[in-house]
């Protein structure tokens, strides 16, 4: 196990859905799966459809539960927890990061980031001041002179980065991507992954679900799923840097009009 302190540690994890009562049809999505990360690290979860990634997600982010097994998220055992409970891990343990974005339409950039904040008014740490947090996080993923644009008014890259300041908002114990770049181009998928690897830097947990290989290179671990069992675990020897990588991409793009190699 890597030295640190341990944010998820996931234990005989299975889950199995009910499909056919009468006639005893079960589907065993996940079948005993062991899974730790510890604090900072950057995971990409891969296997093919079918291999049990998201039902893996859907614990990871407390959306489902285990049929059995135990998962420990930053030292609360979730398996057992109440729906009040898993609603409070939700928002103040997770942050997560859609393809989709999941922005609302008619808020700005600056109104999607207090969203989770709001959750947090019963709170009595009256110093919670949710306008300059979430002024803050956008500053830190380059968006400070964006936060009163409509999401329509953005770019899908900008659109992400303001999907990752809301999941930064409450500083979360780790950020959770489901294919994060899976709308985005090339260029603005480089842009993305390298602001993965600058929040990875300053220590921010992050595990990212993804089917591209080329994506995972630019990640520190890869574990991979078949047939609902990890059955992969391995470093990222040969690490990619997505900013050295899009400067190279935009050389050659720009060059010739090409979307160039990466």
């Amino acid at each position: 196990m890597l030295a640190g302190i341990p944010v998820i540690q996931m234990s005989q994890i299975k889950r199995e859905y009910r499909m056919d009562v009468k006639n005893d049809v079960v589907v065993r999505a996940l079948r005993g799966v062991d899974f730790f990360a510890q604090e900072g690290e950057f995971v990409s979860v891969m296997g093919p459809s079918g291999s049990g990634k998201s039902t893996l997600m859907n614990i990871l982010g407390c959306l489902d539960k285990p049929t059995s097994g135990t998962y420990t998220l930053d030292g609360i055992e979730t398996s057992k927890s109440n729906s009040d409970t898993f609603a409070y891990i939700r928002n103040r343990k997770i942050g997560f990061v859609f393809q989709s974005f999941n922005l609302l339409a008619r808020t700005t950039a600056l109104e999607n980031v207090e969203l989770p904040l709001f959750y947090r008014q019963k709170e009595k740490n009256k110093s919670l001041n949710k306008k300059d947090r979430a002024i803050a996080v956008l500053n830190e993923v380059g968006l400070g002179d964006r936060m009163d644009h409509f999401p329509s008014q953005l770019s899908g890259g900008q659109q992400q980065r303001v999907a990752i300041a809301r999941a930064m908002v409450n500083d979360p114990a780790f950020i959770l991507a489901d294919e994060p770049t899976g709308n985005l181009d090339t260029g603005m998928t480089l842009e993305i992954m390298g602001l993965f690897q600058q929040l990875n830097n300053k220590g921010k947990t992050i595990i990212m679900v993804t089917h591209e290989p080329e994506l995972a290179v630019y990640t520190k671990r890869i574990i991979t799923l078949r047939d609902g069992k990890l059955v992969s675990d391995k470093p990222v020897l040969n690490r990619r840097n997505a900013a050295d990588d899009l400067v190279q991409w935009n050389n050659t793009h720009f060059r010739d009009g090409s979307c160039g190699s990466w």
